[in-house]
Formats: C-alpha cells, structure tokens, sequence
C-alpha cells in the first residue's frame, strides 16, 4: 500500500490531549499517523452512513430490511 504525506495543523491542546492518550495506552508516538488515519477512516463511514439514513428516512424500515434480506438470499 503506497502511503502520502500529510501536513495538519491542530492546536496545541489536541496534540497534547493525543500525546498523552498514546502515551497512557503504550503507544508511541509514530502511531498519531496510525491514530489519525482510523480517525478519518470512522468519521468518513459515519458521514456516509448519516447521508445514507437521511436519505432512506423517507422509506418505511421493514421495507428496507426485507429489501436487504432478498438482496443476500441471492
């Protein structure tokens, strides 16, 4: 997997409160790029997710779950 490289700017207190959750947890601090990218990862899934169900709010949910459960019987 190629990798890039980012520059971010946060303040100064959110870098000390992740420092200091690494450090508690025994991580190092090579692993903010590791914190950081499963950070993105979740927060993208939960937009898509709340877009999804913004958008199927105007369906009725069995109709949803019985549509869901005929598309994996196939």
């Amino acid at each position: 997997m190629s990798r890039v490289r980012w520059s971010v700017v946060v303040p100064e207190s959110t870098d000390k409160a992740l420092r200091t959750y690494l450090a508690g947890t025994g991580m190092k601090k090579g692993d903010i790029s590791h914190f950081v990218d499963e950070a993105v990862q979740l927060y993208l899934f939960e937009l898509v997710t709340n877009k999804v169900k913004a958008r199927n709010q105007q369906f009725d949910q069995a109709e949803i779950l019985s549509a869901i459960e005929e598309a994996v019987a196939h």
